[in-house]
């Protein structure tokens, strides 16, 4: 199989030759700098170059930012773009011109997608992009604090931003599409910590329901699966998501006490990228074995891409992910048909 078929088949819990082998986050800038310092060649500094050069499934994305690449980020982390004197509307009206942009080149590369579709049409690649969702925008602009007043003191200026961040995401989709049919889009979300997430069911039925129903449907037509990004324990929010039409997640991140056994058993055919617990990678074949073996049962039910839950971090050392990726590979062989 082709490592797009390979993808199709999993996510569609059909049989496969064998599990997607892939590393959808890549790495940690510090996680490099390390890997360079215990032999990984030093030229090797693009993303996919380094994916083809530990033998991984290049999955190929794109991130397509509402607010202008020239805009400053905010001083602080946490902080929100919607700066300065006057009131929150005041300051969205003086930001808005570097919002919801499109050019030729920016933020779809046209000579970089068609490129690509010709590795996706062969089977080589598969293709993702990603965009904020009706959570992380309002986020980005208000800041985390702000952020979660507004839902009660700017309700209306909270639809307005979700609703023109909606045309826009289907602007994106109808322009992209025009190059060629990506496999799927994630909305980048981040709604959850360890404790679940950060929102109320009332709220999202609110703020972000009417947003996904506007663009999930848009997806299903042209064939993109559309999959949440979220870090934390989301467990809680998959029913909210199943009625938005969004039957699929990634990270899971495993030490935010996620278990996807039991979302298994509550939501069988709920599919996700990820899950691979990060802070075993570290701690030697017994250890990172045992987190295969943890995880092979649900993989060998289809629906589910054994991936690292994030970014691997830098304390996992070259030798260490190499033994990684020797062990993925053996079990990856353990789910074919």
């Amino acid at each position: 199989m082709t490592p797009r078929e390979r993808f199709h088949a999993t996510m569609n819990f059909e049989p496969v030759d064998r599990l997607p082998l892939v590393e959808w986050a890549g790495w940690w800038t510090e996680t490099l700098d390390r890997w360079y310092g215990e032999g990984l060649p030093t030229d090797l500094t693009d993303r996919y170059d380094i994916v083809g050069h530990f033998g991984l499934e290049k999955y190929k994305q794109t991130w397509f930012r509402s607010v202008h690449r020239d805009v400053p980020p905010p001083e602080v982390h946490g902080a929100g773009l919607l700066t300065g004197e006057g009131t929150f509307e005041d300051k969205y009206e003086k930001l808005h011109p570097s919002l919801f942009q499109i050019h030729d080149t920016w933020p779809i590369d046209p000579a970089v997608w068609s490129q690509w579709a010709a590795e996706q049409e062969k089977g080589d690649s598969v293709l993702w992009f990603t965009v904020e969702g009706p959570f992380w925008f309002p986020r980005t602009l208000f800041g985390i604090e702000d952020h979660f007043y507004a839902y009660y003191d700017e309700p209306d200026l909270m639809h307005r931003m979700n609703r023109e961040n909606t045309e826009w995401t289907l602007r994106i989709i109808d322009r992209l599409c025009e190059i060629c049919t990506p496999d799927f889009m994630t909305f980048a979300e981040d709604m959850s910590y360890n404790n679940g997430p950060m929102l109320s069911e009332d709220l999202f039925n609110e703020f972000m329901l009417p947003y996904y129903e506007r663009i999930v449907p848009v997806l299903k037509e042209r064939g993109i699966i559309p999959v949440v990004d979220s870090d934390g324990d989301i467990t809680k929010a998959i029913p909210w998501f199943e009625r938005a039409g969004i039957d699929a997640i990634l990270p899971l991140e495993r030490q935010a006490g996620v278990d996807l056994q039991a979302i298994r058993e509550a939501h069988p055919r709920f599919r996700c990228i990820g899950h691979f617990d990060k802070l075993v990678m570290h701690r030697g074949e017994e250890a990172i074995r045992g987190e295969f073996e943890r995880l092979l049962p649900i993989a060998r039910q289809g629906g589910f891409i054994i991936s690292c839950d994030h970014q691997t971090p830098p304390g996992v050392s070259l030798e260490d992910y190499r033994l990684y990726l020797r062990l993925f590979a053996e079990y990856a062989e353990q789910v074919g048909s």
